[in-house]
């Protein structure tokens, strides 16, 4: 009798090796994996930083007409011409070096069609009436900029309130009743004299990698998840020569 309920705990002690086992292994391989998709981001981030420096700081072309999209045009330098409707110009929140205050955004009138231009920025309370507004044609250079919709995560745009946190073309188009406009706008180099006021040229043309800091780390953790198990391992089939014994 006592032999098979030895044998019986003895299967059922084997089981449940098994079955944490196949657990710790799944484990294991997720960490690796995730280690192995962070180098693969890593990559693609590398190839964005270099393709998106090569854009920004190339020579200017001619602003684009018809759609575009991230992967093609995303801050690429533009030049191109019209005039300012400064009558339709809005304010979307900024947070900048130079401090919190907002974009403006003023539709350009050119040959073709109307492109929002994000003439720069302008702190808090600064007065409309003290904002530099070129009459004529301008010549317009910046870098292009993909539309932003909605708002942001934490805040929606507010058309009827004129309440801007993000600069999404559609919406700012709709709102001035502007039909033939581009889908995207123009983050415009500073113009004027230095200290005037919108202040362009402050779009940062950087991105934060940390992928290979965390592809490390799961591999660090996969490393050490794998020296537990062995040791855990080690362990119980110690434990189990020595109940044999």
């Amino acid at each position: 009798m006592s032999q098979t309920t030895g044998a019986g705990a003895t299967k059922r002690r084997l089981w449940i090796d098994i079955v944490l086992l196949t657990i710790c292994s799944v484990i294991f391989v997720s960490l690796v994996w995730l280690g192995n998709w962070q180098v693969k981001r890593l990559f693609w981030k590398l190839d964005l930083i270099e393709t998106v420096e090569t854009r920004a700081f190339g020579d200017p072309v001619a602003a684009p007409t018809g759609a575009v999209t991230q992967e093609d045009f995303a801050y690429l330098r533009v030049q191109t011409h019209g005039e300012y409707r400064h009558d339709l110009s809005q304010k979307v929140k900024a947070l900048t070096d130079l401090g919190a205050g907002s974009w403006v955004l003023t539709p350009l009138q050119t040959d073709q069609k109307i492109i929002w231009i994000n003439r720069g920025f302008v702190p808090t309370g600064f007065p409309r009436d003290e904002w530099a507004q070129p009459e004529g044609v301008q010549h317009v250079t910046g870098l292009l900029r993909i539309t932003e919709p909605d708002g942001t995560v934490l805040e929606k745009n507010d058309p009827v309130s004129e309440r801007w946190v993000s600069r999404d073309i559609q919406a700012l188009s709709r709102h001035a009743t502007l039909t033939d406009t581009e889908s995207y706008f123009i983050d415009a180099d500073h113009s004027g004299v230095i200290t005037a006021y919108p202040r362009g040229g402050l779009t940062h043309v950087t991105f934060r990698n940390s992928h290979l800091s965390y592809a490390l780390t799961w591999y660090a953790m996969a490393g050490l998840f794998l020296a537990a198990m062995v040791y855990v391992v080690w362990d119980r089939l110690k434990g189990r020569s020595v109940e044999d014994a």
